[in-house]
């Protein structure tokens, strides 16, 4: 065992225990909290339209200090304003793989405020509150152990500590989205049009595919639409992060969805889908046929090599995921035998009120989950399952995050794990129907956020740990996070909900707000409690999916997601991927050193969230327009295709062209690298 004095001579913080200096400060707490709001509501809007969450660490970082900065503040007040400032990102994160999940599902009838607000808050507040509660118990431990080498806290502490390169960053990242925000507004009052869709004709059995052409050509047989990229900064963003390999087999799924299963289902179901039409049907009825198609063929079939991905994902990981719960079980043995601390940056909450917070916790579980299987029985269980899975998964979820960081965290596959052992439960001991649903997403919804949570408070807490930050602190600022998250959080995706709703779509789960994490979990939740799943197109999914895995594809789980998601959506992420590789190309033919290379990817890492940040809360804005149903003007009724071309090479020239410019001299010293 490491006493903490042991600890404090082997660990040297930045800020020694010999400097005071101003930490858990109002002004600290305030900024923190805006963060939390602001890169919650983003990532939830991310994640609902593409599928994808960016890490908060470095962005909160970079906003937490240049904020700070004119007040004169400390390095630990910018810790701490990080520290609270990141964790929203983790509680939008597990809300938004779940909690539409209730809606996709009809375990909610809907998503006002009256049935769904209190319900959505106590589920991520309880998962929250749990995820901290876990980190505080093993913090220490997993903090300090010399084999998780915490690769995205590394880089946050080292941005925290080059004041000067913080400064320079929180300028590109400010620019960039206001230049996200300003680009997707024009795109809303049509000064050019985001989309552009095209009709691809195909004729019935015994005729020929007659040929592509926009909307208004005479229909033979039925339509498929295929796209143009959605010129989006964020799905450009989004693209630019992940990189033009994966961003490629992203599109991939979305190609074989589009450009294959959907124009063969209404070649050969022509003639039965053409009864089925009124007389004289247009181009736009067959439009919405091909949607319907997709919807309710191809998207199950995209489930099941989902189901696979995140397995094959789990197995991949099995020996870290091993790791991990030995060590769950080694740590907390550990934390109970250790020694009240005695240096400030060794300071915990303290055990008894961590211990005591979790048995408060349990009860409301116990009280939640009653409500939601309508039955005593099914409520202890499912909270027996979320208190031990829960815990477990935190623990290894702070292991990944160690090992790999936030940004690769595997949240959706520990959660899927998580609601196939609730849903099996709830079927062995005679819970069934919507209650079941209910209650079987009500524990992946608090494990999803534990986990999150578990794994962002870890990351955090370690650049705390190089820092000098003390942990109690940020452990009380975590809790505040939380909770005003989790009040506030439910706001925006109501209002993406109810928005697109008054725009004609359907909410969760339809092209505009796919949500294909959360339409995973209802599909599993409905099939093995409620008995409603398409087995058969499932099971082509899981072997579309194991054939993906025979042949050596890097991400069957992305590959899927891709056939889940509306095509001009993979379309946009590819296009921002191939931006990246243009603008890698470029700047390998300059000759750059390692360092010029540094900065460039660290410029591009930000205009990239800068772009996805500007364009969430914009769309936020549209949307709570759409919401009181108050329209915004258009520019152009229907805007020429070249308006549209010409967007598009803005947006690239400028994600290409403002890294390229932050190369700097060969002579400086390179930044530290943005893992994200």
């Amino acid at each position: 065992m490491i006493s903490p004095n042991m600890s404090a001579k082997k660990h040297q913080p930045f800020v020694p225990e010999t400097m005071s200096m101003p930490e858990f400060t109002m002004r600290a707490l305030v900024i923190g909290l805006i963060m939390t709001i602001v890169l919650g509501a983003a990532n939830a809007y991310l994640g609902l339209k593409a599928g994808q969450t960016i890490a908060a660490t470095y962005p909160a970082a970079v906003i937490g200090m240049a904020v700070l900065r004119l007040w004169r503040g400390s390095v630990l007040e910018e810790n701490m304003a990080r520290t609270v400032g990141s964790i929203g990102e983790s509680v939008a994160a597990g809300a938004i793989f779940t909690i539409p999940a209730f809606v996709i599902s009809k375990a909610w009838s809907s998503f006002s405020p009256e049935q769904a607000y209190w319900k959505s808050t106590a589920l991520m507040m309880v998962g929250g509150t749990l995820g901290i509660l876990f980190v505080t118990l093993l913090r220490r431990v997993m903090v300090e152990d010399p084999d998780l080498p915490y690769p995205e806290s590394t880089a946050a502490a080292e941005i925290h500590k080059a004041g000067q390169q913080g400064a320079k960053a929180a300028v590109t990242l400010f620019q960039a989205m206001g230049f996200g925000a300003v680009f997707f507004f024009l795109g809303v009052i049509k000064v050019f049009a985001p989309v552009k869709e095209f009709f691809i004709h195909v004729g019935e059995i015994g005729k020929s595919v007659v040929r592509v052409g926009s909307a208004g050509s005479v229909n033979v047989g039925g339509v498929t639409t295929f796209s143009t990229p959605n010129v989006s900064p964020a799905y450009f963003g989004v693209g630019f992060i992940i990189g033009p390999r994966l961003a490629s087999l992203n599109f991939a799924g979305g190609l074989l969805a589009w450009g294959l299963m959907v124009p063969l289902l209404l070649y050969f179901l022509g003639p039965e889908l053409r009864r089925n039409l009124p007389a004289g049907a247009t181009e736009q009825n067959w439009d919405a046929v091909a949607t319907a198609v997709w919807r309710n063929i191809v998207r199950p079939i995209a489930v099941g090599g989902m189901l696979v991905g995140a397995t094959f994902t789990m197995f991949r990981m099995r020996n870290s995921l091993a790791t991990g719960l030995k060590r769950a079980v080694a740590d907390l043995k550990k934390a109970s035998t250790q020694a009240a601390a005695t240096v400030r940056f060794d300071v915990d909450l303290n055990a008894k009120t961590v211990f005591a917070g979790l048995f408060v916790t349990f009860l409301c579980m116990i009280a939640l989950y009653t409500y939601f299987a309508e039955g005593l029985a099914g409520g202890i269980t499912a909270a027996g399952v979320m208190i031990i899975l829960g815990f477990f998964f935190a623990a290894v979820s702070g292991n990944l995050v160690g090992i790999i960081g936030s940004s690769n965290n595997p949240v959706s596959g520990l959660t899927l794990s998580t609601l196939i052992v609730a849903a099996l439960l709830m079927v062995s001991i005679g819970v069934s129907g919507m209650s079941g649903v209910s209650a079987v997403l009500g524990v992946a919804s608090v494990v999803c956020v534990s986990s999150a949570v578990a794994g962002e408070m870890l990351q955090d807490l370690k650049v705390g740990h190089i820092l000098g930050g003390t942990p109690r602190s940020m452990q009380i600022g975590d809790f505040i996070g939380v909770f005003f998250s989790s009040l506030l959080l439910y706001f925006p995706l109501m209002v993406l909900h109810e928005g697109n709703i008054k725009l004609g779509g359907s909410g969760f789960g339809d092209r505009q707000l796919s949500a294909p994490q959360a339409g995973l979990m209802a599909s599993l939740a409905q099939g093995i409690v409620g008995g409603d799943m398409p087995w058969p197109l499932i099971v082509v999914g899981i072997l579309m999916g194991i054939t993906m895995i025979l042949v050596q594809v890097r991400s069957p789980m992305l590959f899927s997601v891709g056939m889940y998601l509306p095509l001009e959506t993979t379309f946009a992420i590819f296009t921002g991927g191939v931006i990246r590789w243009l603008m890698d190309s470029i700047r390998d033919r300059r000759g750059y050193n390692d360092a010029q290379k540094a900065r460039v990817e660290n410029a591009g890492i930000l205009v990239a969230s800068g772009l996805i940040a500007g364009e969430a809360l914009t769309g936020l804005l549209t949307a709570t327009f759409a919401f009181f149903e108050k329209k915004l003007p258009g520019v152009f009724d229907s805007p020429h295709i070249l308006t549209t071309v010409a967007a598009f090479v803005i947006l690239a020239f400028y994600m290409i062209r403002v890294p390229l410019g932050q190369a700097g001299h060969p002579d400086e010293p390179a930044p530290p690298t943005a893992i994200m």
